[in-house]
């Protein structure tokens, strides 16, 4: 807490704390004030709290913060302060929040109505997608998570009373089901990805046999490889508007390790050779996925996956994610434990998995039918008949028992 020292009827000294020296001890920062003549005597210490309040604030975010901020000013100060998101993720929030300030950016927190923010929704429902297509209820409902998380951080310090975010209602969003592959139709894609070269190749055989991001792929390097098939993720490289090729920690920011299928381990082993076939140069931290003139762009495994698919005959709404999906689905149908599968993934708990990558397939569904048709319909007539009528005489020995009279005997 700030001190505060009267030097006079109207004048106070203000100290308070600006951070800490190298050493531990408080570095201390003073500022004189005067009182205007406007305000009474009784409300004179109610003004000096306030201007002490504002200067301890001032110290810790860079900036005066109170009621009265317009919320670009104050989004652009949240902003700076969020260093544990990863980049890309912070460049979202920023195109976001240029998006809004035209319509919210200049009204004072403390002015900040649910109305106004129901009017941005409308403003974003009436926007445009590059394709001229409506922008959908999704993406303007995170648009509205970003406002509401620096309106969520303006109540947390006690500037605004409450979220007006929070009082908004937000249409229901049908979740959109996600189709993967199934058995037959990834055998189909293992073999047209065994065509193609040893980069591609090996490139999906990870991503199938793993489960691992494009970004977690793209930043294995030689050294992320150890003893028994076991890679070590650590890092992931993505692509960030404005600043090209981003590499930073995983989604989680966990490292984890996954263990490589044997046939995917000799597959590394022959691009290492062909690597050097090419006369790359080796280094213990050199990326696995690269070429003469560097690394390879994370958008081109995106795109030669695209058309594999589009030659192949396979639907357009698989994509490089797919392969994810797939082999959480896969791990989970054929009963590997929850925990494991969401350690495979990099998630912190099942529910997460559960909630996102759990898709029951048709032959999962044909295999629950199954169980039950030989509930239902037994192939041994015989038996079955034999165990309806135990069941019949059972039923009947328990009917006599109650109607037996329970008579006293005679002493």
């Amino acid at each position: 807490m700030a001190s505060i020292q009267q030097r006079g009827e109207r004048k106070f000294k203000i100290t308070a704390c600006n951070g800490y020296r190298a050493n531990g001890q408080k570095r201390m920062q003073s500022r004189t004030i005067d009182v205007p003549g406007t305000v009474p005597k009784r409300g004179i210490m109610q003004y000096v709290h306030a201007q002490a309040e504002q200067l301890e604030k001032r110290f810790r975010y860079g900036i005066d913060q109170d009621e009265r901020t317009p919320f670009e000013q104050y989004a652009a100060a949240w902003l700076a302060r969020q260093k544990h998101y990863k980049p890309s993720t912070l460049a979202g929030y920023a195109r976001q929040l240029e998006v809004v300030y035209p319509f919210i950016g200049g009204i004072p927190l403390a002015r900040l109505r649910p109305l106004n923010l129901e009017e941005l929704c409308g403003h974003l429902r009436a926007r445009k997608t590059k394709t001229g297509q409506p922008v959908c209820e999704a993406t303007v409902q995170k648009y509205l998570d970003t406002v509401s998380a620096v309106l969520e951080d303006a109540k947390r310090n006690d500037i605004i009373p409450y979220n007006p975010a929070h009082r908004v209602s937000k249409p229901h969003i049908e979740p959109k089901p996600q189709r993967i592959p199934s058995e037959y139709e990834m055998h189909r894609l293992l073999q047209c990805i065994l065509q193609e070269g040893m980069t591609y190749r090996v490139f999906y055989l990870i991503a199938i046999s793993t489960g691992l991001r494009r970004g977690e792929i793209c930043a294995l390097r030689w050294n992320s490889l150890h003893a028994g098939g076991c890679l070590r993720v650590e890092r992931s490289r993505g692509m960030v508007l404005g600043q090209g090729i981003v590499e930073s920690s995983t989604k989680n920011h966990r490292s984890r390790e996954v263990v490589l299928p044997q046939l995917v381990a000799d597959y590394l082993g022959d691009l290492m050779a062909e690597q050097a076939r090419d006369g790359l140069c080796f280094a213990p931290d050199d990326l696995i996925f690269r070429t003469k003139s560097g690394p390879i762009h994370p958008d081109s495994f995106t795109r030669h996956l695209r058309r594999i698919y589009q030659k192949n005959g396979f639907p357009p709404e698989y994509h490089l994610h797919s392969l994810r999906h797939f082999f959480a689905t896969y791990l989970l149908e054929n009963n590997l434990s929850k925990q494991v599968a969401a350690d495979l993934l990099g998630h912190a708990d099942t529910a997460f998995l559960e909630r996102t990558y759990c898709h029951p397939r048709s032959e999962a569904k044909q295999r629950a039918a199954g169980i039950l048709n030989d509930l239902l319909a037994p192939e041994d007539d015989e038996a079955w008949e034999r165990e309806q009528a135990e069941v019949k005489r059972q039923e009947a020995e328990r009917q006599g028992r109650e109607e037996k009279p329970q008579g006293r005997k005679a002493g």
